[in-house]
């Protein structure tokens, strides 16, 4: 199953993507949508408006996730290719819903800073509520996957020790096109698919999923044994090599440019680079 939010007047509205034609399922939102336990039930059985897939104006998937947890230095080809040890346990940041743009939106570059760079990443949707979660549960809790790109401020991100600062400017962080619920992805809760980021056509990200360090169900359990994890929080899982900033010299994004990430089977993530 495939599930989006898209933009129509007035406000937002969750779908089922069907082939070419989106079905409203009576939600204004996928997160509202996923508050329900019975979310797939729902989801199977709506039978709402009809839009062709197309023309969509597609929102965040996840419009305002109660959590966005991130993931850093989570790709073990990448970590291990600039000779350090692999962690033993996950780097976690927090990342803010003012940062959430669409898959097609403008991602809008900060005047104060000169060192945007580009991170694609897999990320988790969240379909249940769970703390201190085994296996079986934190499986249970992964409603499915959507795209998303860490855009990031170096510049800020390394004014101090603590990352939050360059993760969260606001409209700078595509996500989706649509959540794709796991029995549809080879690897299912563990998804093995290809990953990459083109700046203007030209692939500077190129991995797979399947080399995450911590895996979504292993992330689902380390977080939710710090916090509850609740229907519609985001993680983002960590990007591998290729970012701008490890560049020599460092390279960044510019206004005029285009961000392009896919994930195969997934969708695909399609921002203009805009001064704010």
């Amino acid at each position: 199953m495939r599930l989006a939010t898209i933009r129509v007047p007035g406000g937002t509205r969750a779908v089922r993507l069907d082939g070419g034609q989106a079905v409203e399922t009576g939600h204004n939102d996928a997160g509202e949508l996923l508050a329900h336990p019975d979310w797939r039930a729902r989801a199977a059985a709506a039978d709402g408006a009809r839009h062709q897939a197309a023309s969509l104006d597609l929102a965040p998937v996840i419009p305002r996730p109660g959590k966005i947890v991130c993931v850093g230095l989570n790709y073990r080809h990448h970590i291990l290719e600039m000779g350090r040890q692999l962690p033993e346990y996950p780097t976690l940041f927090a990342k803010f819903a003012d940062a959430l743009i669409g898959p097609r939106d403008p991602i809008r570059l900060a005047p104060e800073s000169s060192a945007a760079d580009w991170e694609a990443e897999l990320a988790v949707v969240v379909g249940g509520t769970v703390r201190r979660a085994d296996e079986k549960d934190a499986s249970a809790a992964i409603a499915g996957f959507c795209v998303l790109n860490d855009v990031t401020m170096r510049d800020w991100q390394y004014r101090t020790t603590q990352w939050l600062q360059g993760k969260s400017f606001e409209a700078t962080t595509p996500v989706g096109p649509a959540l794709v619920t796991p029995d549809e992805l080879p690897g299912g809760v563990r998804p093995a698919l290809p990953i990459t980021a083109a700046v203007d056509g030209e692939t500077v990200q190129k991995a797979d999923t399947s080399d995450l360090v911590f895996d979504p169900v292993a992330l689902v359990r380390y977080i939710s044994t710090i916090m509850t994890l609740q229907r519609g929080d985001l993680i983002a899982t960590g990007t591998p090599g290729g970012v701008g900033h490890a560049r020599k010299p460092p390279r960044y994004l510019a206004a005029g440019m285009t961000l392009t990430t896919e994930i195969e089977g997934i969708g695909r993530l399609e921002n203009a680079v805009h001064a704010s």
